[in-house]
């Protein structure tokens, strides 16, 4: 069991190290490319962290993590159009690097590579909080709705990290033009936290009394 997992987590990592490379270098045409290496540092080495703390601390929840086959129609148009936007981020800013596009100031950038960090530890604090967080919209069984922490702030506290990352990963690469082609990701999560809340509104019992206590989805006193 935790061999098959360890293959099945590392054949991930290691597919989804090769595609990012592939999709920042290529586009750059060359490896010489700062902002990829600034990004694939801070991305995959707390990933690698992450994962290893999950394998050996909470296996079943990295097993959910890594399913990642979605059942409901919506949310896999969702996971398409979040991955073209992710294709045209990465492109772009190789792109942008080859014919200098962009030129932000070094400030911002390392005040992008902080926040994209941070996140990552709000991300990974809410996985320690919530031990049914798989990433497809399902309701497990013995599922109980999770109202503590930053779940007593807004209902979707792994959305509302992940905006920020993804809104920080252009910034980090130094490209203004994939800045612009993630702007609009949030429209796309609240497509998908609407199916969501629809499914567990009706499978998860507790759920719609969590809603009324915790009025905001994604972002506290706005939605």
């Amino acid at each position: 069991m935790k061999r098959k997992l360890l293959i099945g987590a590392l054949s991930k990592f290691l597919a989804g190290l090769f595609l990012l490379g592939l999709l920042l270098f290529v586009p750059a045409g060359t490896v010489r490319f700062p902002g990829a290496w600034r990004l694939i540092a801070i991305l995959f080495l707390p990933m690698l962290i992450l994962g290893a703390v999950l394998f050996f601390r909470a296996p079943d929840l990295l097993e959910k993590r890594l399913n990642s086959r979605e059942k409901s129609g919506v949310q896999k148009t969702v996971v398409a159009l979040s991955a073209l936007e992710f294709i045209a981020c990465f492109v772009l800013a190789g792109l942008d690097f080859r014919f200098g596009w962009s030129h932000l100031p070094a400030w911002l950038i390392a005040a992008a590579c902080v926040l994209f960090v941070g996140c990552y530890g709000l991300y990974a604090e809410v996985m320690r909080e919530n031990a049914y967080l798989s990433r497809t919209v399902e309701v497990q069984e013995g599922q109980k709705v999770i109202s503590s922490g930053l779940y007593g702030l807004v209902r979707h506290p792994m959305y509302f990290s992940v905006v920020l990352l993804f809104w920080a990963m252009p910034l980090v690469l130094g490209s203004v033009p994939a800045f612009l082609v993630m702007l609009p990701f949030p429209a796309l999560l609240v497509r998908r936290i609407k199916d969501e809340e629809a499914i567990l509104e009706e499978g998860l019992p507790g759920y719609r009394e969590y809603e009324k206590k915790v009025r905001f989805r994604l972002i506290p006193f706005v939605w």
